[in-house]
């Protein structure tokens, strides 16, 4: 049995998604899995063992070159590829148009969320098969519902991402994971030096990874009570120094998913997102939300306070830093013990 999966973006999502190829696998004996997803995410689906062949699309970069020539070379070729093989079913986990044309494109019966469950409500349309998975479920749970009502199976609670995790630490060392999309997302810099302050004071090394202009920027104001700025480094690169830090503390954004799917002991603090819906959570892995206001969680982009109207901005971030740092050195504690 042949099956792609169609998750295009972000890496936080794409990471969500590795589950339901563990499921497939274990539940499904001889499947080859093809994954499409955009190509600055494509390490991590070709991460898993249990996925044969990634298909990198480059829609964003395409989007922004349309009447560039090698933007139409680049599609065809991807098109060409996407074709090659019939598949007996294609996922789509995605749930919005774009995902829902690429699964059209390709060949062989569609399946997807249902109408009431998709995130653009009309991709439903173009599929062979539907399934309706409540929204209030967290993302991971609601692509492996999707799998199983799709294949016919039913999965256990335990979560395997199918990612190698580290063996042993190689430095005693705290990673810091402070970019973000949204500005509301944002966790106070004074908040960052503190931990840093903690970290260090604990006899931690402190990294601070970057990879926009703003992000290292942002970074270097981290660093300047202590720590050490990481250079701009690869997907890979990255997950290499994930896997030999002690713990990571991070804001809601892919790389901290990412540090979950590899079992690092992680403290997620959560402002404007739900936790419900894509909170971290392991055997060493917490997330951490301020309920202090009414609009928590607001799910909005942007603030609906100003700098001035509040203390702590944004105010959801309003989670003292030695709570933080206590329940981190708990996760080490009890990946120790482990």
């Amino acid at each position: 049995m042949k099956i792609l999966i169609v998750k295009l973006s972000s890496l936080g999502d794409v990471v969500h998604t590795l589950p339901l190829v563990s499921d497939i696998l274990k539940h499904r004996r001889g499947v080859v899995i093809d994954w499409v997803v955009e190509d600055q995410f494509s390490d991590i689906p070709a991460m898993h063992q249990g996925v044969s062949m990634v298909i990198a699309a480059a829609f964003r970069r395409w989007r922004k070159k349309w009447f560039c020539a090698r933007s139409w070379i680049e599609l065809w070729s991807f098109l060409k590829l996407l074709r090659t093989k019939r598949y007996d079913l294609i996922i789509d986990g995605q749930g919005l148009l774009k995902s829902a044309l690429v699964a059209t494109v390709a060949r062989g019966p569609a399946g997807g969320f249902g109408f009431h469950s998709s995130r653009e409500l009309l991709s439903s349309l173009f599929y062979k098969q539907t399934v309706e998975v409540k929204r209030e479920l967290h993302a991971i749970v609601r692509l492996r519902i999707l799998g199983a009502k799709l294949l016919g199976y039913s999965f256990s609670s335990e979560i395997d991402f199918g990612l190698v995790h580290r063996h042993e630490m190689k430095t005693k060392s705290v990673m810091f994971f402070h970019g973000t999309t949204w500005p509301s997302k944002f966790l106070p810099e004074e908040t960052w030096m503190r931990l840093s302050q903690l970290a260090i004071r604990d006899g931690f090394q402190v990294l601070v990874p970057s990879g926009t202009d703003s992000e290292f920027e942002r970074a270097c104001r981290i660093v300047s009570t202590g720590g050490e700025l990481l250079p701009k480094l690869s997907l890979n690169e990255l997950v290499k120094k994930i896997q030999a830090c002690t713990a990571i503390i991070t804001v809601d954004t892919g790389l901290g998913h990412l540090a979950q799917a590899l079992g690092v002991p992680t403290v997620a603090l959560f402002g404007p997102t739900d936790p419900k819906l894509t909170g971290i959570s392991g055997n060493n892995q917490l997330t951490l939300s301020s309920t202090k206001l009414p609009c928590i969680p607001c799910l909005k982009r942007d603030c609906m306070f100003s700098k001035d109207d509040c203390k702590i901005y944004p105010p959801c971030f309003s989670v003292a830093p030695e709570k933080t740092w206590k329940t981190l050195q708990k996760q080490i504690q009890i990946e120790s013990q482990h």
